[in-house]
This record gives C-alpha cells, structure tokens and sequence, in this order.
C-alpha cells in the first residue's frame, strides 16, 4: 500500500513564533518541500535557516514521515 500522507513536526524560533506556534505537528501530502510548509504559514521571506533532524537543508528538500523541521528566521546583531 503507498502511503500518499506524513506527519512531520514543524518548530518556529523567534520572531517566526509570533502570532503563529512553537511546535505544531503538521499533516502534509506524501513528497512535500520545506518550501511548502513555508508557503502555507506564509513565511518564505522571513525564513534564513533550515533544520531537518538537527542538520542543515534547503527549501527544495522533501520531508520524509517522522521528521522534525525547524525554521529560524535571520539572525540580528551587530
């Protein structure tokens, strides 16, 4: 049987936690990027960093059933 569905965990750090979650799991069709979970929390601009099981990632990287995704937002300082 192909599985056409995953639950990946979705973290939001800083500024992206505002007005939206810390930890939310996520339901998402089978072969979905980081850049559509992005997409949906309407978020694309705001996001600088990827995490996907403590390991850097890109928009373009599938999530596979299980995962946890963390996304940051730019880092300020000076």
């Amino acid at each position: 049987m192909i599985k056409n569905e995953i639950n990946a965990m979705v973290k939001l750090f800083a500024t992206l936690r505002e007005g939206r979650f810390d930890v939310r799991p996520m339901d998402l069709a089978a072969g979905s990027k980081v850049s559509d979970v992005v997409r949906f929390l309407g978020i694309p601009e705001e996001v600088a960093l990827i995490m996907i099981e403590h390991r850097h990632h890109e928009m373009d990287r599938v999530l596979g059933n299980g995962e946890t995704l963390a996304l940051f937002p730019p880092v300020g300082g000076g």
